[in-house]
């Protein structure tokens, strides 16, 4: 293989792993609880990856305009760089998701957030308003509770 076809190669590759990597940046995945959403993230956060999880979200309750919550677990969070984290950059996009999605009617809920990163955080003074709870299920939990339903039998 000449060198050119290697180049080209390598580039089609490039764009199928950049491809690949967005959609696995913030899956969509339905609840057992009705009208609730789950957004897991996983590894590093940065503005780019909010950019693609508020679109994805904002996309996904057009399509299905039936869904008034989401849950975005922060478990799986990469705090790794924490001392080169933009904790203000984090905080405006926080509150720019909750905004969009309020616009949109859809109900915010955190969850998983590590206690280093909530520390840090909190160290830097900045304040975001966000409907919070420790894990998936103590949210879930709690929005059951509000509605009086239990969890469907599968």
């Amino acid at each position: 293989m000449d060198p050119q076809q290697e180049i080209q190669q390598l580039q089609e590759q490039l764009v199928y792993f950049k491809k690949l990597i967005k959609n696995m940046s913030a899956p969509i995945i339905p609840s057992v609880v009705p009208k609730t959403i789950l957004v897991p993230i996983a590894g590093f956060i940065f503005t780019d990856r909010f950019e693609m999880i508020r679109t994805a979200v904002l996309e996904y309750a057009e399509k299905y305009r039936d869904t008034e919550r989401v849950i975005f677990d922060f478990t799986g969070v990469t705090t790794d760089d924490l001392m080169e984290f933009d904790y203000n950059g984090l905080a405006s996009e926080l509150s720019q998701l909750n905004s969009a999605l309020g616009l949109m009617g859809l109900r915010a809920i955190y969850v998983g957030f590590n206690p280093l990163f909530v520390r840090e955080i909190v160290h830097a003074g900045i304040q975001v308003e966000l409907e919070v709870y420790t894990t998936f299920k103590v949210a879930l939990e709690h929005v059951l509770n509000e509605s009086k339903k239990s969890v469907p039998k599968i």
